[in-house]
């Protein structure tokens, strides 16, 4: 049995990193099998001394984080300007296709980015499929498909009451298969509904099969960037995101230093229990609101922003992800304000910045970037990506990875 919460994983203690081992791989548990994990055994590889990620102790001279590595093209180190700067598809390229889907992975990858990224939740037999919410009315043709009409339901998804709606949890993998995605927001982003209906819900492991594909077609290696939805929820169906994952990334041969991968979540206890498993880079998710729902009331996602939050963030990841406006806050107009000192401060405590999410049209952009009053027209993207690139950045999310290859390559000369 797997815990019911992560607070309850995380007083386990030394027994935790047994939950999250796998057994041996195989053909079953694509299919949503979950049978027991087996025991751990002790990484002596890993290489992180007590304050992982701090670069003076044991930081290498390329500036990377101590034992984890960075993906197989070098990555982004903690200070600025020893490599370039990562190009993230944001749910592939979304402001082309409808996202999270293969279609939406494979475009990003051919525009230049360096990663995916695919965000996870569970199906009700316990495979990990790519969906930006586990709410999917607004993302798939679900509500035109008479034989579900029956699970429509209500339900209160990390203290958010979600009405009227479809849930992956509630589908078996074959079952959500017979569904197509649309696009999400068709008031802004209306030429992507030509591609509504054509592309079914991958995958995690047909993301990763076309990650090696596309490496090879590319002849670069095309990383992935997952990130676990929900986890605290999901663990407490019984449907944990963090068990199929670690076992993913083995089968997959993904679990291992200088591996083209990124694991990420906007809480902190499963990110916790990851980095005694996983050996690839853990990056915390920020916002300008909030706080991990894991944790409650506090610490808020602001005082985790803060050095001391930083500092110790840097204990169990290897960088952050901060809205952009976490960096460059808006004013009361929506204008851009004076930079904040978080870049600074999260590389200090040897911690890569990987803000998001950036995006083409004027509704996304500051005020002065943008072309006109209408929302769903392109503004100057251009510029706001050159201004974080220039900040120190050492990564973008992007919806348009086309726009942020070009400006990287037009700084870089």
């Amino acid at each position: 049995m797997f815990p019911t919460s992560l607070r309850q994983a995380l007083a386990v203690g030394a027994g935790v990193t047994a939950l999250l081992m796998p057994t041996t791989a195989s053909a079953d548990q694509e299919r949503g099998a979950r049978g027991d994990r087996g025991a751990p055994s002790e990484r002596s590889d890993r290489g992180h001394g007590a304050g992982r990620g701090n670069p003076s102790r044991g930081q290498g001279a390329d500036g990377g984080n101590p034992g984890r590595g960075h993906g197989a093209d070098g990555g982004s180190p903690g200070r600025r300007g020893e490599r370039r700067p990562l190009i993230i598809g944001h749910r592939g390229a979304s402001g082309y296709r409808p996202e999270h889907t293969l279609a939406s992975y494979a475009l990003a990858a051919r525009m230049g980015a360096d990663y995916i990224e695919p965000d996870l939740v569970s199906t009700k037999d316990g495979v990990l499929v790519a969906r930006h919410e586990n709410a999917i009315k607004e993302t798939t043709n679900v509500a035109a498909k008479p034989q579900f009409a029956d699970r429509k339901t209500t339900k209160t998804v990390d203290g958010t009451v979600i009405r009227d709606n479809w849930f992956t949890e509630d589908f078996t993998l074959a079952e959500l298969k017979t569904l197509r995605a649309k696009e999400r927001i068709p008031d802004i982003r209306p030429r992507n509904t030509a591609f509504d209906g054509r592309y079914t819900i991958p995958t995690l492991q047909e993301v990763i099969d076309l990650r090696r594909r596309l490496s090879h077609e590319l002849r670069r290696e095309i990383g992935i960037y997952p990130e676990t939805k929900h986890p605290t929820y999901f663990r407490g169906l019984g449907l944990p995101l963090e068990e199929p994952l670690v076992e993913v990334l083995r089968r997959n041969g993904l679990d291992r230093k200088n591996a083209p991968v990124y694991v990420q979540s906007f809480e902190t206890g499963n990110l916790k229990l990851l980095n005694r498993t996983l050996k690839v880079p853990i990056v915390q998710l920020l916002s300008s609101r909030g706080a991990p729902f894991d944790v409650g009331a506090a610490p808020t996602y602001a005082e985790l922003s803060r050095p001391a939050g930083l500092a110790g963030i840097a204990e169990y990841a290897d960088g952050v992800g901060p809205a952009k406006d976490q960096i460059v806050p808006r004013t009361s107009t929506g204008a851009s304000g004076p930079p904040t000192s978080l870049i600074t401060d999260a590389h200090a405590a040897g911690l890569v910045v990987h803000p998001y999410t950036f995006r083409a049209e004027n509704t996304f952009l500051p005020l002065e970037l943008r072309s006109s009053g209408d929302p769903a027209a392109y503004g100057n993207l251009f510029a706001e990506i050159e201004q974080f690139f220039g900040l120190g950045v050492d990564g973008v999310f992007t919806d348009n990875p086309d726009f942020a290859v070009e400006v990287r390559d037009g700084v870089e000369g």
